[in-house]
């Protein structure tokens, strides 16, 4: 149930690993929440952020630890069975709702990255500050 500001359609995103395997599972939550209505406002911080540097969201991630050995064969199938990469996942929830990617702004300083250096998927720069003064209902940090 919403409250007044409108919380329970708006889900707030911290993105700052760079992994294929969390990289997957962020854009399926942000998919499921595009469907549902939800707006989605994600910020992109650290690994995350250098993944969105143009050319890169194809490229090879890597797994995190948890994984295990058998992560890298799971994803692969997955892939063989049709399941979308998760760049055309985030693409495809982009296009069914409000779906709005925010690049961390000490991130971009940090990196030495230009929002030019970026992919179009994102959409802008935003500070920490303002990220979470706008961050209304759930907060999902992966």
């Amino acid at each position: 149930m919403a409250d007044a500001n409108g919380s329970a359609d708006h889900l707030s995103l911290v993105l700052f690993s760079g992994t294929d395997d969390k990289l997957t599972a962020a854009s399926i939550l942000v998919a499921g929440a595009a469907a549902l209505g939800k707006r989605v406002d994600i910020l992109l911080q650290y690994w995350a952020l250098e993944v969105f540097k143009k050319d890169c969201l194809e490229k090879d991630h890597g797994l995190s630890p948890e994984a295990g050995p058998g992560g890298a064969s799971l994803l692969w199938r997955a892939g063989e069975r049709g399941a979308p990469h998760w760049s055309e996942t985030l693409r495809q929830a982009k296009d069914l709702g409000e779906v709005r990617l925010h690049a961390c702004a000490h991130s971009l300083e940090l990196f030495g990255l230009e929002q030019s250096d970026l992919d179009p998927l994102v959409d802008d720069v935003s500070g920490v500050a303002s990220f979470m003064a706008d961050a209304e209902g759930q907060m999902v940090f992966v």
